[in-house]
């Protein structure tokens, strides 16, 4: 029960102090689920993410998910999706209820502007780190940079982006070893 509660109030404090959607979370995910309590590797995070963009749903909600899921199972699952969730429920509860009253003025507009500079660059240190572990050789930088361009100059789903990594990396690996390299 303890671990359970403590994945409630983590993935609580994820998803409460994380601004801009998904990938803002990525870098208190690291911090909190791959470093401090090694619930899961980088490699995993990636995974869940990737696989959390092709599923329906939000990609928090299913990372969320997948952690606990792969930390106690079922209910690890429920209760890391109620914790991420929890804190977004009772925020936009109360935005909602004064947004309109204050949207106008040049204060919370300034900060949101602010907010969103604060989030690109916390998303852009996830992505290095990210890279970081998950380039590896040439194929994954060749997959990473078609990957990249393409999805800068065509307006794809991402699913597409994701099978096409997936299928190259399956036909990279059988490759290899037919050519006896791994």
């Amino acid at each position: 029960m303890k671990e359970l509660l403590d994945m409630f109030l983590t993935f609580a404090r994820i998803g409460g102090l994380t601004f801009g959607g998904g990938y803002a979370m990525l870098p208190m995910l690291q911090k909190e689920v791959v470093e401090k309590r090694e619930w899961a590797t980088n490699e995993e995070l990636m995974d869940y993410y990737a696989i959390g963009q092709c599923t329906p749903g939000i990609i928090a909600v299913n990372t969320a998910t997948f952690i606990g899921n792969k930390v106690k199972g079922v209910i690890g699952g429920v209760v890391a999706t109620l914790g991420v969730v929890f804190p977004s429920l009772v925020i936009i509860t109360l935005i909602t209820a004064f947004i309109s009253n204050f949207a106008h003025l040049a204060v919370v507009q300034n900060a949101f502007a602010g907010i969103r500079v604060c989030v690109f660059i916390l998303i852009l240190n996830a992505v290095v780190k990210l890279g970081k572990t998950s380039i590896k050789d040439a194929v994954t930088l060749g997959i990473f940079l078609v990957v990249l361009i393409g999805s800068l100059f065509l307006d794809w789903s991402p699913i597409i982006f994701v099978l096409f990594a997936g299928v190259v990396g399956i036909l990279a690996q059988v490759l290899l070893k037919k050519e006896g390299r791994k």
